[in-house]
């Protein structure tokens, strides 16, 4: 997509099968917003994205009238905040609503993801530790997803409409599905997650993310060669 008119200049870093890119890329589609995306090879990264984010030299980052903006949920924020006057809203109007939506994407990043790190790297009694501590989380949002006034009873982390926590989610739902592949292993069980089980496959086909998610075979694949590196023996010198 190319970047123009009242959007300004918009650019993103970033490579089609990452997770946290993958946040981004939905924020934008939902908004509507127009941009052209920058594939990174990550073992070679670009000049830009080593000057564009200098402090940690990772994707994504978001380039909007050449000012650059990094770390995912940040950006998504920024996207917000930033094209507040085009539908739909990613966060709630009221300030308690925002808190609790904060509150939620902070666990998935702080709580989850750091398992799911786990899962993906780890072996034997490591990767089962990981695995029970991921499915232990996702049990956590499955009951979030039951009593929370924001969700219970609706269709998203937001309510009727996609927000802030379901992209904080929803952009890993594609590495969750083909990491569970990989590791023959389940994650989100659908008998002891019935909500969040729905509500993954319903992110995963609404207008707006099907389109900009991460393409299934790719991401197994790259799961695949990964974990083979992890498991491998190291070479003897």
């Amino acid at each position: 997509m190319k970047g123009s008119g009242e959007e300004g200049q918009v650019k993103l870093l970033g490579a089609s099968i990452s997770p946290f890119v993958a946040r981004v890329r939905i924020a934008l589609a939902l908004k509507g917003i127009h941009y052209q995306f920058v594939e990174e090879n990550l073992q070679n990264k670009s000049e830009l994205l080593l000057q564009s984010n200098p402090i940690h030299k990772k994707i994504p980052v978001l380039i909007h009238n050449g000012k650059p903006v990094c770390e995912s949920m940040i950006i998504v924020q920024y996207i917000e905040e930033a094209w507040g006057n085009k539908a739909p809203n990613l966060t709630s109007k009221d300030p308690y609503d925002r808190a609790i939506a904060r509150f939620w994407a902070a666990f998935v990043d702080d709580k989850l993801v750091p398992c799911l790190r786990g899962v993906f790297t780890g072996q034997g009694e490591q990767q089962e530790k990981a695995i029970q501590e991921s499915v232990a989380n996702f049990l956590i949002l499955e009951e979030a997803l039951r009593t929370n006034p924001c969700s219970s009873g609706k269709l998203y982390f937001g309510g009727d409409e996609i927000g802030f926590v379901d992209i904080a989610l929803g952009g890993l739902s594609g590495f969750v599905k083909a990491l569970q592949k990989a590791i023959s292993s389940v994650l989100i069980d659908e008998e002891k997650m019935p909500l969040l089980s729905a509500w993954m496959d319903r992110f995963c086909e609404a207008n707006g993310v099907k389109e900009v998610m991460p393409d299934p075979a790719k991401v197994l694949e790259f799961i695949s060669a990964m974990r083979v590196k992890f498991t491998s023996p190291p070479a003897a010198k």
